[in-house]
Formats: structure tokens, C-alpha cells, sequence
């Protein structure tokens, strides 16, 4: 796991498909801190920062040393350095995409244009010099809402630090945010889309959450998936405008979701096909996934004694 910190339900999943299918699943997650939550349940290695020029080295001397099979990113910083080790690591299972499209989907500025080119609904975007108000400023390189600015004034965005490093769209008063929890098996087969409705997020980490078997979202989440040719765990964001009932793309993070663990509850076997698929044993498509199944997250301390 990179940047598995606080994914310890997700290390739980993990573990119990393991035991379903005879494989005895070891974790270790590799962090700037060793007290971090997941150290509840795995080994963790303190590590570098995902800009450091030699953490990729890092990483796969790990994987050398600790003869591991499977390599997942948890944040988004980890994507492209997954895809990396990817190209380094031929017996390993790194069920991520190349790392050219990493960084294009960690840019929210090149995302943007890249689901305009592929003809995909996404809020108006603006160049600073045309943008209407209500504006809203968001990090280019930014995650988890962080940095995020609502401008009503022209003059004020005008006069944001660093423009440049901003995507700016409209900003959509009334809305709904939704997640789709998608996997696509290493031929590209689309085996899982699961979405689920945003109900309460707190510093970006969605705290409550339930899957809605929506349509519309499934079929917009499909098209999306083939045009870009990912492979294993996808995590789409809607945002649905209710004044007018339009479904915009917001990003793609092409790794497991911080709410995924949701839709495993609901019944999608993403954990079974990362395994599966890391063992080599054949996959196939599940939609017999539970539509209203709510998850709730709650607060449980982890304690260190130094």
C-alpha cells in the first residue's frame, strides 16, 4: 500500500478475500510516518515523499526485499509513482495506468481538457480574463478540497496569487456529488460500476455514503472508462447540477476510493479481483450489488507508546 495511512478497513477487506480464496495476504504500507492507523493491522516502512527523485528505487528495493506481489495507491501523489514501479517490477501486480496519463489526471487543468476532447459534459471552464460569476478556483495539483476558493468578484479572482495554477469553472450552487467505484480487469473488461451518493464529506473524506443504482450515472461511467482504456480500480466524481439536472465529470483518480469500501459492503468484489487477478485466475462482471447500502464512518484512535 502507498499511502495506506488510514485505509485500515480497506487492509481488512483485503485480508478477509484472501482468506476466501486460500491466499494468506500480508500488508505493508509504505508512509512518511510510522504511527500512522494502518499500523494496527500492517507493517509499515517509513519512506520518502512521493518528489523524491530516488522514492521510486525506494519502493522497489522494498519490493525486492519483502518479495511483494502487489503494489495499490491510496493518494493521489502515489498514482504515477505506482505506474512507475509498474514499468520496474514485471512480477509484480500493479494494477494501475501509465504514467503519462497519471499525471495528465493528477492536473486538473489537462483533465479538464482532455474530458472536453473526449466530448464529455464537465462545468463551464474559464480562462480568468472570461470567467462569469459565481466562479470557483480549484488547485490544479490539489487534492481532498484543499485550497479550493469561491469568487463572486471578478476583481478578486483577478488578483488570486498564482492564478495560473487554478482551474477555474462555474460554480454550481446546487448540487449533489457522486462517486462511481468502477474496476476493469487487465484486458479491460468494465467488471464493476458502483455509484454511490455523497451525503457527508469532511475534509474531503467522504463520511457518509450509499450506493444508488442510477443508470444514466452507470452508462456515462462506462463510456468514460472505455474512451480512456484504464485498467483495475477506478474512482469517477459527478456532480450533479439540480437545477438542471446535468451530470458533470469532475475528475478521475484511477485508484481505490477513500468511500469504496461502501460499495465492497454492497456487494462488489473489487478486493477478490485485485487478488484474483494478481494470482492470475480468471475475473468476471458483478451486478448483483446491494442499491442502499449506507456506510457511516466514525471516529477510533490508534495508540502509540514511544
Amino acid at each position: 500500500m502507498l499511502g495506506g495511512a488510514r485505509r485500515v478497513s480497506m487492509a481488512e477487506q483485503l485480508i478477509r478475500s484472501g482468506k476466501r480464496m486460500g491466499a494468506d495476504v500480508k500488508i505493508i504500507s509504505y508512509e512518511l510516518d510510522r504511527d500512522v492507523p494502518i499500523a494496527i493491522i500492517a507493517e509499515v516502512i517509513e519512506g520518502l515523499k512521493w518528489r523524491d527523485p530516488g522514492v521510486v528505487d525506494d519502493i522497489c528495493r522494498i519490493c525486492h526485499e519483502k518479495n511483494v506481489d502487489i503494489i495499490l495507491p491510496f493518494v493521489d501523489g502515489a498514482i504515477e509513482i505506482a505506474a512507475k514501479c509498474k514499468n520496474l517490477l514485471p512480477d509484480t501486480f500493479v494494477p494501475v495506468i501509465d504514467p503519462g496519463m497519471a499525471e495528465m489526471m493528477f492536473d486538473k487543468v489537462e483533465a479538464a481538457k482532455l474530458f472536453e476532447q473526449g466530448g464529455f459534459e464537465i462545468p463551464q471552464t474559464y480562462t480568468a480574463i472570461n470567467a462569469e460569476m459565481p466562479a470557483i478556483a480549484k488547485p490544479r495539483h490539489g487534492s481532498a478540497s484543499r485550497g479550493i476558493k469561491i469568487f463572486n468578484n471578478i476583481d478578486d479572482l483577478m488578483h488570486l496569487e498564482n492564478l495560473q495554477d487554478y482551474l477555474v469553472q462555474e460554480y454550481i450552487e446546487h448540487n449533489e456529488e457522486y462517486t462511481i467505484d468502477c474496476y476493469i480487469s487487465q484486458e479491460g473488461e468494465i467488471l464493476v460500476t458502483v455509484p454511490r451518493k455523497r451525503l457527508e464529506v469532511m475534509g474531503g473524506e467522504v463520511t457518509r455514503t450509499i450506493t444508488l443504482r442510477e443508470e444514466d450515472l452507470i452508462c456515462r461511467s462506462r463510456k468514460i472508462l472505455n474512451h480512456f482504456g484504464f485498467t483495475g480500480p477506478v474512482t469517477l466524481q459527478f456532480l450533479k447540477d439540480t437545477d438542471s439536472d446535468r451530470y458533470l465529470l469532475m475528475e478521475i483518480n484511477p485508484r481505490l476510493g477513500g468511500g469504496v469500501i461502501c460499495s465492497i459492503y454492497a456487494g462488489a468484489p473489487i478486493c477478490d479481483y485485485i487478488l484474483r487477478e494478481a494470482l492470475d485466475m480468471s475475473v468476471s462482471p458483478a451486478d448483483d450489488w446491494i442499491s442502499g447500502t449506507l456506510m457511516a464512518r466514525y471516529q477510533k484512535e490508534a495508540i502509540f507508546f514511544k
